[in-house]
């Protein structure tokens, strides 16, 4: 697999990227080593995204109900997430990724909010592949998001609610010029959205994968995607 054609039609994959904890609980280690590992994972499935020409990347890496975990797991996840972008900004600009952020402002510290804003700005120009990073994210927020913007509209006379059409509520998202998502993964094991994406993924197909996010590498993004074209194959007819 290596050209657009191979995609099957897949334009967007949303990856919810969980088990960094029980990576590093299954050998013993500190949570820090999972998040650690994790990197290899990511440059993986960029590596693999860019191989096989995906336009648009969605990564799962920090919810908005985390921070309910541990004061100092959540610190170290700030601020490994803020040196990771500081590092990989020249490596996005060398590979033609463009980056944006979908995610809450609100309780986010200023350094890592001036290092998405400094890796958007850098990367904004770039077309090989999108990459949003949601952290801080979650769905249902989004949506709120949204319907706030739309009635900010209205009062303001730039949108008449009663005539108002999903695309319109689109225009209100964090990343309204990112398609609806065709195939969602989740690593770990877990069957279920935990409000990620609900309005992107309303018609995506979805897998979910026992393998770690630490251990995800190209043979299961791949196999992921297959699974989405033997899906499609038989979508609307008769089983």
């Amino acid at each position: 697999m290596s050209r657009t054609d191979d995609l099957h039609g897949v334009r967007h994959i949303a990856i919810s990227a969980d088990g960094n904890g029980e990576w590093a609980t299954r050998r013993n280690l500190p949570p820090s080593a999972g998040n650690e590992k994790s990197q290899d994972a990511f440059l993986a499935v960029l590596a693999t995204c860019l191989e096989i020409n995906l336009p648009y990347l969605s990564l799962h890496v920090f919810s908005s109900e985390n921070w309910g975990e541990s004061t100092d797991e959540v610190r170290d996840l700030v601020s490994a997430f803020t040196e990771v972008l500081e590092k990989r900004c020249e490596t996005f600009l060398d590979l033609g990724i463009r980056f944006v952020w979908a995610g809450k402002e609100a309780d986010l510290p200023p350094e890592l909010l001036n290092a998405i804003a400094r890796v958007e700005a850098a990367t904004a120009d770039n077309s090989r592949l999108c990459l949003q990073l949601c952290l801080n994210y979650g769905g249902h927020a989004e949506i709120l998001h949204a319907a706030k913007g739309m009635a900010r509209a209205s009062e303001a006379g730039q949108l008449e609610l009663s005539t108002a059409t999903e695309s319109d509520f689109r225009r209100y998202l964090y990343s309204p010029d990112i398609p609806d998502v065709d195939l969602y993964i989740r690593t770990a094991g877990e069957l279920r959205l935990s409000n990620f994406m609900l309005w992107q993924c309303a018609y995506a197909e979805l897998v979910f994968t026992d393998e770690l996010w630490p251990d995800f590498r190209k043979e299961h993004l791949l196999s992921a995607i297959q699974s989405y074209a033997a899906r499609r194959a038989t979508f609307g007819g008769l089983t």
